[in-house]
């Protein structure tokens, strides 16, 4: 079984706060993630694309940094130069740097900073013209989420990718876009069809957890999601959306060590009786 990889999501927990996303950083390191992630927006684009979400306030007004969603989004918003000190930030203290990018105009800005992962969210995994042009402009990994997405439209997804010649770099992500997410809502065997349909045609795949707790996250490893990905959060009780659906510190500790028990545990006996058996076959065996 595959090491499993940790990812841990830092989305807008930072509430804008520079100082705040590396203290995530370094949270992240010290509890056992492999990478940290953030988050890139042209909020100018999604604004054209989406004014009537975008122009009006925010739907829950406890957890909104602006007067509406745009400047909501805008306060939340880290420039380029913000991104670069983040990356540089995780390379001294020892922890990988990735980015989800919501748009071409991020895509461009993210590349240059040369991650070992970008990621497309589950927004975003229909817009062919930002994918081909991170597949053209990105040597990376592509990790895609599937939250939101018709199982013909996965279809499509997996061919966009063999067509590009990029299906190699590609990890896909079973999701539900809830925030949190009930355990009804889970459905954990997706990693399962998609372990099933995709596995010899993509590089890998992953679970992007959005409930509260980490016991889903250890069986969606069992079940085959060689990346976890896990909102991640210094306290569930700060302002912000993503707050309560991610988990702290501790919990991280806890499922890199968990994680790496079932690792650990998922072979097949090496011979029919081992040797830790044998003085108990002795004993024990009619």
């Amino acid at each position: 079984m595959t090491k499993p990889i940790i990812i841990a999501e830092a989305c807008c927990n930072h509430m804008g706060n520079i100082d705040i996303a590396k203290q995530l950083i370094l949270a992240a390191k010290n509890n056992g993630a492999d990478y940290i992630k953030f988050q890139k927006r042209d909020i100018n684009a999604w604004i054209q694309r989406k004014p009537n979400i975008y122009n009006y306030p925010h739907p829950n007004a406890e957890n909104s940094f602006g007067s509406t969603y745009a400047e909501h989004r805008k306060f939340l918003e880290f420039n380029i130069n913000e991104h670069k000190m983040l990356n540089e930030y995780c390379k001294k203290v020892g922890i990988n740097y990735c980015c989800s990018v919501f748009d071409i105009e991020s895509a461009k800005e993210i590349i240059k900073l040369n991650p070992k992962i970008i990621k497309i969210p589950s927004a975003c995994n229909m817009n062919f013209e930002l994918l081909s042009f991170v597949c053209d402009n990105f040597d990376g990994e592509i990790h895609l989420s599937l939250g939101m997405t018709k199982k013909a439209d996965i279809d499509k997804i997996v061919k966009f990718f063999i067509d590009k010649k990029r299906n190699n770099s590609l990890v896909l992500y079973a999701c539900t876009s809830a925030y949190p997410l009930k355990e009804e809502d889970v459905c954990l065997l997706e990693i399962s069809y998609l372990k099933e349909k995709y596995s010899n045609l993509i590089k890998s795949i992953g679970y992007s957890g959005h409930h509260q707790g980490i016991v889903v996250d250890i069986a969606a490893y069992s079940l085959g999601a060689n990346f976890i990905e896990r909102h991640f959060t210094l306290d569930n009780k700060l302002k912000g959306t993503d707050q309560k659906a991610s988990i702290v510190p501790k919990q991280l500790q806890e499922l890199r060590k968990n994680l790496d028990s079932i690792n650990m545990c998922l072979t097949y006996k090496t011979k029919d009786i081992l040797d830790v058996e044998l003085s108990n076959k002795e004993k024990l065996k009619w």
